[in-house]
């Protein structure tokens, strides 16, 4: 542990924070004539085209979550292909007035994108056993390394079972063009919602991904070539974390890679140069200086037992799970009449406790640290207020100790770990703690993420990053389990972050909010056209700007 680590994160931490008085520290305008290419391409080798699902896997709105009735598909080129259309593919496309742009699985802050994804893998069909880079806009693999005979093998007996490797990287630049110096929280959540969209789309071909919580950042940056790959000034990749992916009937997998298998692969050379994403960067330097003091060391092997819960049974989604994911949208207004029963929040909030071999949260980011400070709107069957809903039951004592004394932390209904705080309208609250966002006010329900947070970065400064991985991926679970109830989500980056801790009565750093999101009944544009996701793949293919 180093402290001079931990105070550069928190010294970060307060200082991105937005303020009635005073937002973070941004450009203040939108530079469009440099806005980052949202799509990574390497030039050097042919990229290989991937095939589109003839038909999605018939899974239900449970089978999100649920593995019983996994039946694990063969590690095949059509089915990895099928993964990664549900998990980091297109959505569609939409347009106005002449503009355009794309949609994809797993949402991002400002639709920018600074997510990408590496996959190593066996030889499937035709493609030969290598790192690849999965280009969303094309749905290709772009070769970066191939493998010589006999170091799949070598992964193959480490693992013992059959599986590949997926990896995500952020590029920070991408978010800090439009949102300056806050971006390095905005690409962690971004993580945590591709962590949570890989998850999902997995479980649907009877597969599960594993966080290798044993490497270092460096480790992986090994792995991915990183090193030895010459990127744009300031549009390098920040590796975040490994997987791996295999049948979820296995029961046990190692969390890391042999030094020898790290050495082995960091001989290999590399093929393909990066595209270049603006004509220009801007230097957030405390982003920079804050990715590298919560940079991962290595660490040893770590499991998380998060017991058995019952479900909570609301009505099943007459959505498929494939539907679910491929119509996710963020909303940008909400029919203040809307409402949603109270059945379905509670089956919602649900989803969002950690549960033995249940997605998303089996990826197994370690022990939950978040709780949901929620604004009940309009929720049928549950009077307004402010709600409190536990993820991790041993943190109530210390909670009671530290929020408001006045609070009633009345259950809200018997055997599930949802409290009644204060009975009143918070429209007005929620409306002022999320930058005087009306979506936060005419929702059926908003909520705020509070994490455990100055004795987890006290211990591990990397779990920093961590901490929002977690946000990001109940932001997933959200928007998935809106979706199923026929009304929409939308993840909401901009609040004030003191303001919501003095609602709570919060005076210490031991919890920070980190995120909110809200749900309701969205008003559809009716200007915006939509177009298929990959249309553009039916004509000559005219690649995205900033090319070199």
């Amino acid at each position: 542990m180093d402290q001079q680590d931990i105070n550069e994160i928190l010294k970060y931490h307060h200082g991105s924070k937005h303020h009635t008085h005073r937002y973070a520290r941004s450009p203040g305008y939108l530079d469009w004539e440099n806005q980052p290419n949202p799509f990574r391409f390497y030039r050097g080798e042919t990229p290989i085209m991937l095939p589109f699902l003839k038909a999605d896997p018939a899974a239900a709105h449970p089978d999100l979550y649920r593995r019983r009735s996994d039946q694990p598909q063969p590690f095949r080129l059509e089915n990895l292909a099928g993964f990664l259309e549900l998990s980091l593919g297109l959505s569609a496309w939409k347009g106005v007035s002449g503009d355009k742009w794309s949609l994809r699985m797993n949402p991002s802050s400002g639709n920018l994108h600074p997510t990408e994804a590496y996959l190593l893998l066996p030889v499937m069909d035709v493609v030969t056993s290598g790192l690849y880079h999965y280009n969303s806009f094309l749905h290709a693999l772009e070769p970066r390394s191939f493998l010589p005979d006999g170091i799949w093998e070598a992964v193959g007996l480490h693992f013992k079972t059959e599986c590949f490797l997926i990896a995500l990287s952020s590029i920070f630049w991408r978010e800090s063009w439009k949102y300056g110096e806050r971006a390095f929280r905005y690409c962690n959540h971004d993580i945590g919602h591709a962590i949570a969209c890989l998850s999902f789309s997995g479980n649907l071909f009877g597969w599960r991904v594993t966080f290798l919580n044993e490497l270092s950042d460096r480790q992986i940056e090994t792995v991915l070539g990183f090193d030895r790959t010459v990127f744009a000034d300031r549009e390098n990749e920040q590796a975040e974390l490994l997987c791996v992916v295999y049948s979820s009937r296995v029961e046990d997998i190692p969390r890391g890679l042999s030094d020898t298998l790290i050495g082995l692969l960091s001989k290999n050379p590399y093929v393909g140069k990066p595209n270049r994403l603006s004509r220009s960067t801007v230097n957030w330097e405390s982003i920079y200086r804050t990715a590298a003091c919560a940079r991962k060391p290595p660490t040893e092997k770590r499991t998380c037992s998060y017991g058995f819960r019952e479900d909570f049974h609301g009505e099943i989604s007459r959505f498929s799970a494939a539907e679910i994911i491929r119509k996710r949208r963020s909303a940008v207004a909400f029919n203040p009449e809307g409402t949603v029963t109270k059945g379905q929040f509670m089956a919602m909030l649900d989803k969002t406790l950690p549960r033995d071999r249940r997605a998303p949260f089996d990826v197994e980011i370690f022990d939950p640290c978040l709780h949901l400070l929620i604004f009940v709107h309009a929720v049928s069957g549950l009077q307004r207020g402010l709600y409190f809903f536990l993820r991790r039951d041993d943190d109530i004592t210390d909670l009671k100790k530290r929020l408001k004394p006045a609070f009633l932390w009345e259950p809200a209904a018997a055997g599930f770990p949802l409290y009644l705080l204060e009975a009143k309208n918070y429209q007005p609250d929620a409306r002022l703690v999320s930058c005087h966002q009306d979506i936060a006010g005419s929702s059926a329900f908003s909520l705020g993420m509070i994490a455990r947070f100055k004795d987890v970065i006290g211990r591990e400064p990397y779990r920093y990053r961590h901490l929002y991985w977690e946000a990001g991926m109940i932001g997933q679970v959200l928007y998935l389990e809106a979706e199923a109830a026929d009304r929409r989500g939308t993840g909401i980056g901009c609040y004030f972050d003191d303001e919501v801790h003095s609602i709570m009565g919060l005076k210490t750093d031991h919890y920070q909010s980190l995120y909110h999101f809200t749900v309701g009944e969205p008003i559809e544009d009716r200007r915006l056209q939509t177009l298929a996701p990959y249309h553009h793949l039916e004509k000559t293919v005219r690649l995205p700007q900033f090319e070199s």
